[in-house]
C-alpha cells in the first residue's frame, strides 16, 4: 500500500478507502495527511497526523508535519509544541531546529530563535537558511546589527549573487552607520535585481546620510520608476532637493507625496518651509494643513523656526499662529 502511495500522494480518497479496512494502520494515517496536507485540507491534515500518532506517538515525521500544518493554520504555540517533540526524537534535525526558530520569532521570543538557529548550524555550519533567518532575526527584532551583518555575510558565501543576503547586509550596515559600506551592498543587490524598489530606496537613503545628495535623488528616481506614485520616494526626494536649496523642486515632490498621503503632517509643513523660503505666501496654506493636523507641535516650530521668518510681518500667518494656540 505504501509504495503505490508513495507514487500517488495526493490521493486522501484512496487512503479513505484502506483506512475503512485497516483503521489502526500508522502508515495510511501518516499518508493521508500528506495527501490532505498537498491539497491544504489543512484541519483534516491535522486530524490524519494526529491518528497516525496514536499508533506511533514517537514519529519524527508525523510531529514535523503536524508542526507545519499547525504553522499554516497560525496556532503557533502548538506547532512550537509539535516541533519540540520532533526534536525530541532527532535532536539535531536541521529542519526541525529551522521550523522552531520561525516559530519561536512568530511567538515573539527572538534570541530562543537565535539558539533554535544556531541548533540548526551546528548541522549543516554552511546552510544559506539558519544563517539568513538568524540574520533576519538579529536585524529586524533584536538591533544587533554587528551579528546581523557577520550573518548575512555567511549566508553569502553559500550563495554569492542572493539578492536578499546582500540587500538585508546593506540594511544592517546601514543602521549601524557604515553608510559606504551599506551603499556598496545595495549596489550588489541591484546587480541581482535591477529593478527592485526597495534596495534602490535605501541606497538612496544611504547617500542622502553621506551627504551625496545627487546620487541620492538618482536612486529615489529609480525607486519611483519601479512605484511612481510611492509616498516615501516622493518625500524623501523632497528632503533632499529641500537640503539642495532647490525649493521649487522641492514644493514639486512634496505634491507628488501629498497625491499619495494627503494626510501627512510632515509633508505639509516642509512643504510650507519651502514656500515661505521661497517668500511664496502660499507657505499659509501649507502650514495651515499641518497645524490642523497636528496642532501643537506644528504652531510651536513656526513661531521659532527660521525658514518663516519672511512672513514674521504677514498677517495671515500671524492670524494662523494666533488662532493655533487657542
Amino acid at each position: 500500500m505504501s509504495r503505490v502511495l508513495a507514487k500517488k500522494q495526493n490521493s486522501p480518497t484512496a487512503i479513505y478507502r484502506s483506512l475503512e479496512c485497516r483503521p489502526d494502520s500508522y502508515q495510511d494515517w501518516y499518508q493521508q495527511g500528506n495527501g490532505l496536507r498537498d491539497e491544504q485540507r489543512y484541519r483534516e491534515a491535522l486530524f490524519s497526523y494526529e491518528q497516525a500518532l496514536e499508533y506511533k506517538p514517537h514519529d519524527y515525521w508525523a510531529w514535523y508535519w503536524r508542526g507545519n500544518i499547525l504553522d499554516a493554520l497560525g496556532d503557533f504555540e502548538e506547532a512550537l509544541a509539535s516541533y519540540n517533540k520532533a526534536l525530541e526524537n532527532q535532536p539535531t534535525d536541521y529542519w526541525a531546529c529551522c521550523q522552531q526558530g520561525s516559530i519561536l520569532r512568530e511567538l515573539g521570543r527572538y534570541e530562543e530563535a537565535i539558539a533554535s538557529y544556531d541548533q540548526a548550524l551546528q548541522s549543516r555550519p554552511d546552510d544559506y537558511w539558519a544563517w539568513y533567518n538568524r540574520g533576519y532575526v538579529a536585524l529586524e527584532d533584536l538591533d544587533w546589527y554587528e551579528e546581523a551583518i557577520a550573518c548575512f555575510e555567511k549566508a553569502r558565501q553559500a550563495r554569492p549573487n542572493d539578492y536578499w543576503s546582500w540587500y538585508r547586509h546593506g540594511d544592517a550596515l546601514r543602521h549601524s552607520g557604515c553608510y559606504q559600506e551599506a551603499v556598496a551592498s545595495y549596489d550588489q543587490a541591484i546587480e541581482s535585481q535591477p529593478h527592485d524598489y526597495w534596495a534602490w530606496y535605501r541606497r538612496g537613503d544611504a547617500l542622502r546620510y553621506l551627504k551625496r545628495f545627487e546620487e541620492a535623488l538618482n536612486s529615489y528616481d529609480q525607486a519611483l520608476g519601479v512605484r511612481p506614485r510611492d509616498y516615501w520616494s516622493w518625500y524623501k526626494r523632497g528632503e533632499v532637493l529641500r537640503q539642495l536649496g532647490r525649493y521649487q523642486e522641492a514644493i514639486t515632490s512634496y505634491n507628488q507625496a501629498l497625491e499619495s498621503d494627503p494626510e501627512d503632517e510632515y509633508t505639509w509643513y516642509n512643504q510650507a518651509c519651502c514656500y515661505a523660503l521661497l517668500d511664496n505666501e502660499q507657505a499659509v496654506a501649507s502650514l495651515q494643513q499641518a497645524i490642523q493636523l497636528n496642532p501643537s507641535e506644528y504652531q510651536q516650530l513656526a513661531q521659532t523656526d527660521s525658514d518663516f521668518d519672511n512672513l514674521r510681518e504677514n498677517t495671515q500667518f500671524q492670524a494662523l499662529l494666533l488662532t493655533s494656540s487657542h
